[in-house]
């Protein structure tokens, strides 16, 4: 009889208990990010896939393939000519950006600037500024007339004026110093962020025993931001792998050669070739490259940190 009441106790105890309820509302409310995730991350990425064997033109049925689609960038030398623009304008964007900003931010965080906040706001602003009006200054910056302010400039030095839209290194050091001085900003606050949290008890101890300021950076500085470098190495280079909008506000619709990077030949494949199937292909050859790329960074950071 015991054994009956027992059991008609837990045959009548609800099924949505009081913290199973609150947990159905944490996921409720987090779940808008995830369903927004899924829609436009999760689910473009094996589409792409998906779609990397087909032969598609955005509107009709879609045709099987195979690995043709592979076959034919992997045959085009525009596709081999916008890998090895998007690693020379990387490391010519990102390797410059990265020590300038780790020395804006040494700078930022040393007692000898004033206005600190004024600067920091200053250093900044590139990064929120539309990039329509990056376009448009670094545009007239680099305009391929001899009353260019960059040409002006070389004539000082006894140099002739350059066509920057079409010069093969002309145009990829207009799109790095684009690309540097929009992101170099955002690594300073970061790199300022990881200062600020190393201890000034540590540089008066390196004063007291009479280390050089280039002694405190090496021995005090960078052993302590090594994590910090280490995730600003990182997302620069999957970020200038994936360059993209500077290059095509640059360039505009002409897609010369000269300036293309792989993200923009992806573009022109798919929205100006209507060829969504080598499109496809080349996004998933840049994932595996980016795949590569973010392991070898992952080997290199875990080396450095033993």
């Amino acid at each position: 009889m015991q054994t009956k009441n027992n059991t008609t106790k837990v045959l009548k105890m609800p099924y949505f208990t009081e913290r199973k309820k609150e947990s159905l509302t944490g996921y409720l409310y987090i779940s808008p990010f995830f369903i927004l995730f899924t829609i436009f991350s999760i689910f473009p990425i094996f589409f792409s896939f998906y779609l990397a064997f087909h032969r598609w033109n955005g509107l009709g049925e879609m045709q099987y393939v195979g690995w043709r689609n592979f076959k034919l960038i992997l045959d085009d030398p525009m596709f081999w000519k916008s890998i090895s623009n998007t690693f020379i304008m990387a490391l010519m964007g990102t390797l410059p950006q990265l020590i300038v900003a780790f020395l804006l931010a040494y700078a930022l965080n040393s007692s000898i600037v004033r206005f600190k906040n004024f600067f920091r706001i200053s250093i900044f602003m590139p990064n929120v500024t539309s990039i329509v009006a990056v376009a448009i200054v670094f545009g007239t910056i680099y305009t391929n007339s001899e009353t260019g302010i960059m040409n002006v400039v070389l004539s000082y030095f006894n140099i002739s004026p350059i066509n920057w839209g079409s010069n093969e290194w002309g145009l990829k050091v207009a799109i790095s110093t684009m690309v540097f001085w929009r992101w170099v900003g955002y690594n300073t606050i970061i790199y300022l962020a990881g200062m600020q949290s190393i201890p000034n008890e540590l540089y008066e101890a390196a004063k007291i025993d009479g280390a050089s300021l280039w002694q405190q950076i090496r021995y005090i500085t960078l052993p302590l931001m090594k994590p910090v470098i280490i995730f600003t190495v990182f997302v620069s280079t999957i970020g200038s792998l994936q360059l993209f909008t500077e290059p095509l506000v640059f360039l505009g619709r002409t897609m010369r050669e000269e300036g293309i990077t792989m993200v923009l030949y992806l573009y022109r494949e798919a929205f100006m070739n209507n060829a969504f199937g080598t499109a496809s292909a080349s996004a998933v050859i840049l994932f595996f490259i980016i795949i590569i790329i973010s392991v070898i960074n992952l080997l290199v950071a875990n080396r450095l940190g033993k």
